[in-house]
């Protein structure tokens, strides 16, 4: 485990230090986001809609999972972070590959959806929340959902920590990210096509971030056995 006390500026390049480099990513990634969102780059965008979603009913209890992913991601980030580097560094390569193809999408393919209930038939806590987070979250660059990516790139990280390896872990870390990603459609932030143009993409991350660990490992466990 890394300790981080030991950490000084002209240590940061050190084998020990470097991944902490790699936090620069998020900064620099808002700041892209912020531009596309806010920055007026383009009023041209395409509406992504199909059949399926207007089938999918409004429901703002899924509100909870949607917030969840607030908790599931940092947390993932910050585990790693101070308990396991290795999986860290293989969570930020599975991030920074998709965060930064999906920005290049925006950028080149502009989406917007237009989904979200013009009223809601209840009153309650989640639906005023929601009001206020439709008015403040743009309905533009969806596709594909960052929501949904992000959800998978921790529920990997998680899989990929020899503290959550246990079946019991595995399933409570997929199940957390499939219901993010089910969220989101509920809430009305999303089509369905958001989410399944995000999902090949995270496939191949995690085919090529994860992949050659996995490898590694096999080939070991064939040494060791013919040894």
């Amino acid at each position: 485990m890394t300790d981080y006390r030991k950490i000084r500026f002209n240590n940061l390049c050190s084998e020990e230090f470097r991944h902490v480099w790699l936090l620069l990513f998020w900064p620099a990634f808002g700041i892209v986001f912020a531009l596309l969102e806010r920055g007026g780059v383009t009023t041209n965008f395409h509406a992504v809609r199909c059949a399926l979603d207007d089938m999918i009913p409004f429901c703002e209890y899924f509100l909870v999972f949607y917030l969840y992913w607030f908790i599931f991601l940092p947390f993932m980030l910050v585990y790693t972070f101070l308990r396991d580097v290795p999986a860290f560094k293989r969570m930020m390569y599975f991030i920074m590959s998709t965060y930064i193809v999906t920005v290049a999408v925006y950028f080149i393919y502009p989406t917007a959806q237009y989904l979200r209930p013009e009223s809601f038939a209840r009153d309650n806590v989640f639906t005023r929340f929601l009001t206020w987070f439709y008015s403040y979250d743009t309905c533009t660059n969806v596709c594909p959902s960052i929501h949904v990516i992000g959800s998978f790139a921790a529920m990997n990280a998680a899989w990929d920590t020899p503290r959550f390896k246990t079946p019991g872990w595995r399933w409570f870390f997929a199940l957390s990210a499939v219901m993010i990603s089910v969220s989101t459609l509920f809430v009305k932030q999303h089509s369905i096509l958001d989410v399944l143009w995000a999902l090949p993409l995270c496939a191949a991350a995690a085919f090529f971030v994860y992949r050659p660990r996995k490898s590694a490992k096999l080939k070991e466990k064939t040494a060791s056995a013919s040894s």
